[in-house]
């Protein structure tokens, strides 16, 4: 019984080990620097995941990183995405869809360019979006901007 116990631990622990390390919620990020807005409207190709007001926002770090165009570790980048709401000729924000977290350190998300990516569903700190899911539900699309270390946005002075 001993024998199958450990036979088991050791066919389970490297499923355990493999899991992405989690990327903790961003606190204070609204205090960071805006890098920019943007709107994601009907027609555009991501609308249905997307769709809706972004703000991203980035930590000090995250800024030498859009400087220099290489990301250090402890850059940290959100996009803060609401939904759209038009009306009067005007598009305002309506409630939060998503928080969304690039966090940089290359040991941790080796597999993911060294970025741990996770989202949090509406104005929740703990309810997650992506987890375990980081590579085919972020990664795999930042792949196109390897050459940028993997960061869509630039840096709007």
């Amino acid at each position: 019984m001993n024998r199958l116990l450990a036979a088991l631990a050791l066919v389970t622990l490297p499923a355990f080990a493999a899991d992405p390390a989690p990327v903790p919620y961003p606190k204070g990020y609204r205090d960071w620097t805006h890098v920019k807005s943007m709107v994601i409207q009907p027609g555009h190709p991501l609308y249905d995941s997307f769709g809706g007001i972004h703000h991203l926002y980035a930590n000090q770090k995250a800024l030498e990183g859009y400087r220099k165009g290489t990301f250090p570790d402890g850059a940290v980048i959100v996009f803060d995405l609401l939904e759209a709401k038009s009306g009067g000729n005007a598009i305002e924000e309506g409630p939060r869809k998503v928080v969304g977290v690039m966090m940089k350190d290359a040991k941790k998300w080796k597999d993911t360019g060294g970025w741990g990516f996770e989202g949090f569903k509406g104005d929740s700190t703990t309810e997650r979006a992506v987890g375990a899911n980081a590579k085919s539900a972020c990664f795999d699309c930042h792949t196109s901007q390897k050459s940028r270390d993997y960061v869509f946005s630039s840096f709007r002075k």
